[in-house]
């Protein structure tokens, strides 16, 4: 009781030393931020975005998908459905792993559910973009359960899969080419890990290293208290503490009196900074859920502010925006509606009111998904909803957060069916993007490859894969792939502009001149 005491009078300390910037933050309503509402034909599930820029989602609790591909302008409120082949019979998750690879192959991983059933599958399946066709992928050796597992590709391009419910704590690699898993556990690979992976999120940082933030599941004499964070280093193969989030931020339900706990989180997202901003969970009636933020290079965590309104992040998605802030999905409890959308500021001055979706409600956080789309809005989803919405936010990017192209570092000539390669800095991003946790990712921390018309003004996109790994790679030197599509796919001829595109940041233009097959 006195470690939360103190915990409540440093929070009622913070608050009063920055109490007129707080309720400005939070009462503030900026006039040009809008959402813009897309009907689909069928309920969505999990969005994520392939590497020639169309939009692949799901038709929730079916093993079919969607593309969306934006219109000529690049616009996606204005874009074209269409369907695509569906996974292998039998397998259509709600809440899974996935990942773009760096191949442009895309990987869905278990589930929580399975067709609607709830069951923690161990079902996979691999999509490829250059064969319009999926592959299932077998389940890593001696796992009865995959779930709803978290997943990351680390910055060495390997995807790694948790295992969502044994303790001790166990994940996977793949490998892209045999499509068969190294099993990572404490005594190889994976140890030191304090809990098991349950109801956690991965977050990539800088130096190639994972946070997680502990939510005390399968813990011998597991109590109602606890706050630390983990990293694990793949290279050493070895987690380590991260140290105290200060706040407790997964949902013990301390506050109502140690009742059954959920366990759950909220989402955590890595800003230009370097800062990761983390989410917590609250299901108890009037608490809210807490906030804190990690410095990786002072290995701290700092207290931020309170979700407003008592609300709370559990199971929860969030999204970097292009200025740094954060917009997170929140709700009055897990499972709760309705879902009240905010930013949280990157200048630290708190949370910031911002318009609601129209038609959101009924709803709560856990259906929420977000993706990061190439114009540096936000693709939000709520599975079962036949609704889609586009969020168009107020700020933009620094220009050191841009990717660069570094001269002489792409072709002057482009022709179509051909591939070629754009080197430079930052094309990965400074963040995975949009997170959720363990029931979804959604990461776009790889390069697109955008091309504009000098002629039209209309913009297409190439193929990227091959690409580098990681975040916030700094003065690394960066590069992919790209292939140049056919006209079908928008490609259209002569002179041109080129960019490279992370997280909805736009590198400078550069000058291109793309010609028919030769």
């Amino acid at each position: 009781m006195k470690q939360v005491l103190s915990h409540k009078s440093k929070r009622l300390f913070q608050k009063f030393v920055v109490l007129l910037p707080a309720v400005f933050a939070c009462c503030s309503l900026a006039s040009s931020q809008t959402w813009i509402p897309l009907t689909t034909q069928f309920p969505v599930g999990t969005a994520l975005q392939l590497t020639d820029g169309t939009i692949m989602v799901q038709q929730n609790k079916t093993p079919n998908w969607w593309r969306l591909k934006p219109d000529e302008f690049g616009v996606y409120a204005n874009g074209t459905w269409s369907p695509m082949k569906a996974m292998q019979a039998g397998y259509g998750p709600t809440y899974y792993a996935s990942a773009v690879l760096p191949d442009g192959r895309v990987i869905i991983e278990g589930g929580e559910d399975n067709l609607g059933i709830e069951v923690d599958t161990t079902l996979g399946a691999i999509y490829d973009p250059f064969t319009n066709s999926w592959s299932p992928v077998s389940s890593p050796s001696g796992w009865k359960k995959i779930g709803d597992a978290a997943s990351v590709v680390l910055a060495d391009k390997t995807f790694m899969l948790a295992n969502c419910c044994d303790y001790p704590a166990q994940a996977a690699l793949l490998d892209p080419a045999t499509l068969t898993w190294t099993v990572l556990d404490s005594s190889k690979g994976f140890a030191g890990k304090n809990d098991s992976n349950n109801e956690e999120g991965w977050n990539l940082l800088p130096n190639g290293d994972v946070l997680t933030i502990d939510t005390y599941v399968g813990v011998p004499g597991e109590g109602n208290t606890g706050s630390e964070s983990e990293i694990y280093n793949p290279t050493a193969g070895q987690w380590t503490s991260a140290g105290s989030t200060v706040v407790q931020l997964w949902d013990s339900r301390i506050d109502c009196g140690n009742t059954k706990s959920t366990h759950e989180m909220g989402p955590a997202i890595l800003r230009p900074d370097g800062t990761v901003f983390a989410t917590g969970s609250n299901t108890c009636p009037g608490f809210a859920g807490h906030t804190s933020i990690y410095d990786p290079v002072a290995g701290t965590w700092t207290p931020g502010f309170d979700i407003p309104g008592g609300n709370d992040a559990s199971d929860a998605p969030a999204s970097i925006l292009p200025d740094g802030n954060v917009l997170v999905d929140t709700n009055p409890g897990w499972g709760i509606s309705p879902s009240t959308l905010y930013e949280y500021a990157f200048d630290g001055s708190g949370w910031i009111n911002i318009p609601q979706p129209a038609g959101l409600d009924p709803s709560n956080t856990e259906g929420g998904r977000m993706l990061v789309l190439p114009s540096g809005n936000v693709l939000l989803a709520h599975v079962d909803s036949f609704n889609l919405w586009i969020y168009e936010p107020l700020g933009t990017y620094q220009e050191a957060w841009r990717p660069t192209i570094c001269p002489g570092c792409y072709p002057a000539e482009c022709y179509v069916g051909k591939t070629y390669t754009v080197s430079g800095t930052q094309f990965n991003g400074l963040s995975q993007g949009a997170a959720y946790g363990d029931d979804a990712q959604s990461a776009t921390n790889f390069p697109l490859v955008q091309i504009r018309n000098n002629k039209t003004g209309h913009r297409f996109f190439a193929r990227t894969h091959g690409f580098s790994t990681g975040v916030a790679t700094g003065t690394a030197l960066t590069s992919t792939e790209f292939d140049i599509l056919p006209t079908s796919e928008g490609t259209e001829f002569g002179d041109s502009t080129l960019v490279v595109i992370a997280n909805g940041i736009p590198s400078k233009p550069v000058g291109i001149i793309v010609k028919p097959q030769g």
